[in-house]
This record gives structure tokens, C-alpha cells and sequence, in this order.
């Protein structure tokens, strides 16, 4: 019966470690790609600058955090005490401590900045990435480019 727990625990350990890194996603500045976007083509167009705005980019993984860190709590609190009410109040209150470390580690933020920019095509569009205010000003000149799903603004 002890094997059996064991393996349940590993095999939790393992789906709670490949949702995680699996299905994470970090806001991309315009110098960051992923591996997927290396290689494909996007489209370009050029632009000036109309407002920016400082914005905080939310973590939307909170439900796989949340859940991983559960996980995690429980496995690791059903190893405390020596019978089967201790193990499973441990593993209770496990969960209920991992689930909030790890929903408090997602709700964190990352600073980011919101561009308008009036294309030379003149259309506007509004892009939200990673960057610092202090790098762009109202009136510059910028690239614009998008492959479909991410769009980038950058110099």
C-alpha cells in the first residue's frame, strides 16, 4: 500500500511539474522570442509613437500556480506523522499552504508599457509589452512588426 502512495505522489509531482512549465508564458519584449517564433515570418510596418502609458502586466497562469503549488503542499504535508488522520492532515493543510504560495508567486507583476502608435498605413494600434517608459518618447519613430499573434514595437 506504502508503493502504491509512493507512486501516486511521484506521478502528481511529474503532471504538476510539466502543467507548470508547460502552459507558463512570460510577457516577450521586443528583444525576447520563443523557440516557435524563431524563423517565422512577420509582417512589418513603420510608425510614430502618439502616447505611451506605464502598465502592469498581470501573470495569467494563476490556476496552473495555484494548483501545482497544492499539489506539491499535500505530497509533502501526507508525509508528516506516523498514521493515516496525521497523514491525511497533513496533506490538507499542505495543499492549503502550497496553493497560497503558489497563487501568491503568479499574482506577481511585471512593469510594462502601452504604446499607441499611428501607423504609416494610418491605422492605429495599441500594443502592451515589457519595456520602460524611459526608453521611448511620444513622437519617435518605431517598427511595428506581428506575426499574426504577438505584435512587437521596437526601434
Amino acid at each position: 500500500m506504502k508503493n502504491h502512495a509512493s507512486s501516486v505522489a511521484l506521478l502528481s509531482v511529474i503532471v504538476a511539474v510539466v502543467l507548470s512549465t508547460g502552459c507558463s508564458t512570460t510577457p516577450q519584449s521586443s528583444n525576447t522570442f520563443t523557440r516557435s517564433e524563431a524563423g517565422r515570418a512577420q509582417s512589418v510596418e513603420w510608425g510614430t509613437i502618439e502616447a505611451l502609458r506605464a502598465v502592469n502586466i498581470q501573470n495569467d497562469q494563476r490556476g496552473v500556480a495555484t494548483a501545482t503549488g497544492a499539489v506539491l503542499g499535500g505530497i509533502a504535508g501526507s508525509t508528516l506523522g506516523s498514521g493515516n488522520r496525521a497523514n491525511a492532515a497533513g496533506a490538507t493543510a499542505g495543499a492549503v499552504a502550497g496553493g497560497a504560495a503558489g497563487n501568491a508567486m503568479a499574482g506577481r507583476t511585471t512593469a510594462g508599457v502601452e504604446f499607441t502608435v499611428r501607423l504609416e498605413s494610418g491605422r492605429t494600434v495599441a500594443v502592451v509589452q515589457p519595456d520602460s517608459l524611459n526608453d521611448y518618447r511620444v513622437g519617435d519613430r518605431v517598427r511595428v512588426t506581428s506575426d499574426g499573434v504577438t505584435t512587437r514595437v521596437s526601434r
